[in-house]
């Protein structure tokens, strides 16, 4: 399938029929690659406000990254290559958003606590107040699509920069191994790594474990909203439990990884192996 190439900014108008901006985000760079997956893109919907309504990194992130993850895959020889290049389109996809907003955290943007009732009937006001297609999420959305795109395709364009057989690991990739990913699924969730592209921000370990857990949800619930489904509930209890409710990679590896050699090096000497068998279970 070719890939298509850019022409209009309809973001604000997916972004009104998918719900979330993590489907969104999915299924727009999905469809600049020519691939749109369905079932995969709906199992982003809790990454929707920062994670499960954390507040954490902005579901545009989680949503492109599976997209670039996925086009990885398409792209490369053999899964060392794959996970590279996944978390280099990762990196990209960060610097741009980050450029754009200073940030790249939902709690930052939307000045909102969304997981509070109070704090999500203020933001749901002050969006219908605004008009949807006004808000700071809808424009961000609009304003971000070009950029996503180029930044995409700058990352995945990168593998001419290393050496294709030199070996990668990814948390994340790791935890999906264990559940039973398919080998696609596991590259898909590669940039997740060491709290997204590396940033140490919220714990990509655990983002596979929802996504892969609302992916088997949306299959056996082809009709309903993927967003607050039980398995992904029943994930991140698991991780809360395991963690003490410590989200933050950099927290919880005690260090921030500079690359993707360090990232690596840590899971191969054990880093986070009982968290990730956890996860794997649940």
């Amino acid at each position: 399938m070719k890939h298509s190439s850019f022409i209009k900014n309809d973001a604000k108008k997916v972004f009104k029929e998918k719900g979330t901006c993590s489907q969104t985000f999915a299924y727009l760079l999905n469809r600049e690659f020519g691939y749109n997956k369905a079932s995969e893109e709906r199992a982003t919907d809790p990454m929707a406000g920062g994670l499960m309504l954390k507040g954490h990194q902005c579901g545009m992130l989680w949503g492109a990254s599976l997209a670039v993850g996925a086009e990885a895959y398409r792209r490369s020889q053999n899964s060392d290559e794959a996970i590279r290049l996944a978390i280099i389109a990762t990196q990209k996809l960060l610097e741009s958003f980050s450029k754009r907003t200073n940030t790249i955290n939902c709690r930052d943007i939307t000045h909102s606590n969304l997981d509070s009732f109070f704090g999500l009937t203020k933001y749901m006001i002050k969006t219908m107040l605004q008009g949807m297609n006004n808000s700071t999420c809808f424009n961000l959305a609009e304003n971000w699509l070009p950029e996503a795109i180029q930044s995409a395709k700058e990352g995945l364009s990168q593998e001419a920069t290393f050496s294709k057989t030199q070996k990668a690991i990814s948390c994340a990739t790791e935890v999906a191994k264990k559940m039973g990913a398919t080998d696609e699924e596991q590259i898909i969730v590669a940039g997740f790594a060491g709290g997204l592209g590396l940033s140490g921000n919220a714990c990509g370990a655990l983002s596979t474990a929802i996504w892969l857990n609302s992916l088997k949800w949306v299959k056996e619930n082809p009709d309903k909203s993927a967003f607050k489904n039980k398995n992904a509930k029943a994930a991140l209890k698991v991780f809360n439990t395991e963690t003490n409710s410590e989200m933050l990679c950099q927290n919880l590896c005690q260090q921030q990884f500079k690359s993707v050699e360090e990232h690596t090096q840590f899971i191969k000497n054990g880093g986070c192996s009982k968290l990730i068998e956890t996860l794997a279970k649940s």
